[in-house]
C-alpha cells in the first residue's frame, strides 16, 4: 500500500512563508506528474501547483508568482515554497500524482495565514 505523508504546514502571518513536505512511498515515484491540491471548508479542491517527472511546473493564476513546487526523485518527495501568503491561502494542503488514478490520500497539512 502506497503511502503518502505530507508535512510543513502551520499558523504564519500574512506575508509570511512555508515550505510543504510529500513523501511517497512508492519506487516508481520519479515517473509520475505530481500536484499540490488544496481545499478550504466550504470550498471545492483545486490543484496549485504540479510537476512533471522532467521538472515542467504548472501554477494556478492565484498562487502563481508566490507558490514554489519542486521535487527531489532520489528522496521521492516533493516540495511546495510558499511565499508572500495570504488570508485565502489558508486551507488543508494534499499531495498526489496529477493522473485520473491517484495515490490513496495523505492526511493533509494545514496551513492557516492569520494576523
Amino acid at each position: 500500500q502506497v503511502q503518502v505523508v505530507e508535512s510543513g504546514g502551520g499558523l504564519v502571518q500574512p506575508g509570511g512563508s512555508l515550505r510543504l513536505s510529500c513523501q511517497v512511498s512508492e519506487s516508481m515515484f520519479s515517473i509520475y506528474p505530481m500536484g499540490w491540491y488544496r481545499q478550504a471548508p466550504g470550498k471545492p479542491a483545486e490543484l496549485v501547483a504540479r510537476i512533471t517527472s522532467g521538472g515542467n511546473t504548472n501554477y494556478a493564476d492565484s498562487v502563481k508568482g508566490r507558490f514554489t513546487i519542486s521535487r527531489d526523485n532520489a528522496k521521492n518527495t516533493v516540495y511546495l515554497q510558499m511565499d508572500n501568503l495570504k488570508p485565502e491561502d489558508t486551507a488543508a494542503y494534499y499531495c498526489n500524482r496529477n493522473l485520473s488514478v491517484r495515490y490513496p490520500w495523505g492526511q493533509g497539512t494545514q496551513v492557516t495565514v492569520s494576523s
